[in-house]
């Protein structure tokens, strides 16, 4: 149990890890609050799904750039000028005044989300270059663990400063965050830039050139490793519940439980004391987890759930409940993201690590924006509930797709160095 602890006392892992905790914190005051300020502003779970349907759409373009640029530059001045960028782009949101400046929460969110497309595979790519390679269970769940730990703080304080503050305030917290975050993440010492590719035979061309011959590579890369593959569809159908969770988590509190801003911030932020819990559990066990059978696990466990939370109100409509439920989703929650980063990391060799991110991440949101836009369709016409159900069984079969097909009799760790191996073919 030390052992995944210790990680936190190995400086540059600790200031990644620091700093991603401030940032992520900003991001969920946006996050729980943006959608309320949304709904309560035009009433319709239609245009509260399109806010972030736009937000995601860029992201699709973006992606295939981001994981070759990642995988050109230094990593770290990577994460922080992309921490300095997103601070920056949030000011305008300073200017709207009411529905007529949508266009503007339109635009940001277009910004956000295509630098997004760059910090999470820089970071992920990032960590297995700060620990060794039987650490990248303990390290993810660490950094699954500090998620928690902003949501949390952030989801409530989301909530209650949509109230109180409206949209500046959440802007003024979420700007601050990405600057503190750069600052602890500029004091990483350790990587620069991924080393070159080596010539690869079989599936991926030897001297492929060019921005598209790179992305090419990756996404080769990704399709010719039968761990990665089926990874790759995990991961979407995750991403369509996802989807739908985001713009109909919202309107469930709203209109099946009469709740208002702050029971929504309350339950998006409970779901963090899950995580932690499940977060300590993960990091003491760390070496004793394969990433595939806890990836497997974890979403069958969370799709359980998810259907007791939305078929709760036919019992009962008392919060107590749901915080209770939200609060042991985020047990198999931090197990989700942990044992899938940690697939991809084992799996992918250091040089095609922002090219491979890249890929789960640009297919993650063009599912979820499928998923979105099935929500903001599917909530106002079938109902609420039936389309949640819907999200609870996706989660179901990703979850029987990943036990099927990443079993641990499949899965070992590389015995060549992290920074030399190539992807399982």
């Amino acid at each position: 149990m030390k052992a995944g602890w210790a990680l936190l006392r190995r400086r540059d892992f600790g200031l990644l890890w620091a700093g991603g905790l401030i940032s992520e914190t900003g991001d969920w005051l946006l996050l729980v609050g943006l959608p309320i300020w949304v709904l309560q502003l035009t009433g319709s779970s239609l245009v509260t799904a399109t806010v972030f349907l736009v937000g995601l759409l860029p992201g699709l373009v973006v992606g295939p750039l981001a994981g070759v640029l990642v995988d050109r530059w230094d990593r770290r001045r990577t994460l922080v000028a992309v921490s300095l960028a997103q601070a920056a782009s949030l000011l305008p949101l300073l200017a709207v005044d009411g529905r007529g400046d949508l266009w503007i929460v339109y635009a940001v969110m277009a910004v956000e989300a295509s630098l997004a497309q760059l910090n999470d595979p820089a970071r992920n790519a990032l960590v297995p270059s700060l620990v060794d390679g039987p650490d990248l269970v303990g390290a993810n769940a660490l950094i699954g663990l500090n998620s928690n730990l902003a949501r949390l703080a952030g989801s409530p304080l989301g909530g209650i400063l949509v109230e109180v503050a409206g949209l500046p305030g959440l802007v003024i917290g979420d700007a601050a965050s990405f600057l503190v975050g750069a600052a602890l993440i500029g004091l990483v010492g350790s990587p620069g830039r991924a080393p070159a590719p080596p010539a690869v035979a079989g599936p991926v061309p030897a001297a492929a050139r060019g921005v598209a011959g790179e992305w090419l590579d990756g996404l080769r890369v990704t399709l010719g490793s039968r761990e990665l593959r089926w990874g790759l569809v995990v991961n979407g159908l995750a991403a369509v519940a996802q989807g739908i969770f985001t713009v109909l988590f919202v309107v469930f509190v709203t209109r099946e439980l009469g709740g208002d801003g702050a029971d929504i911030g309350l339950l998006r932020g409970v779901q963090a004391v899950g995580g932690l819990l499940g977060g300590v559990l993960v990091v003491g066990m760390a070496r004793r987890l394969r990433p595939g059978r806890l990836l497997g696990t974890s979403l069958l466990v969370f799709a359980l759930i998810d259907l007791a939370i939305w078929n709760g109100p036919v019992v009962t409509t008392a919060i107590w409940l749901y915080l209770g439920l939200f609060v042991a989703a985020g047990i198999p929650g931090i197990g989700v993201l942990t044992g899938l980063t940690a697939l991809v990391q084992e799996h992918t060799g250091d040089a095609y690590l922002g090219r491979v991110f890249a890929t789960y991440l640009g297919s993650f949101n063009g599912l979820m924006a499928v998923g979105m836009l099935l929500a903001g369709l599917g909530g106002d016409s079938v109902g609420v509930v039936t389309v949640l159900n819907g999200q609870a069984a996706l989660y179901l079969l990703a979850g029987v797709v990943a036990v099927a097909t990443l079993s641990p009799r499949r899965e070992r760790y590389p015995r060549t160095s992290k920074r030399a191996r190539m992807p399982l073919a």
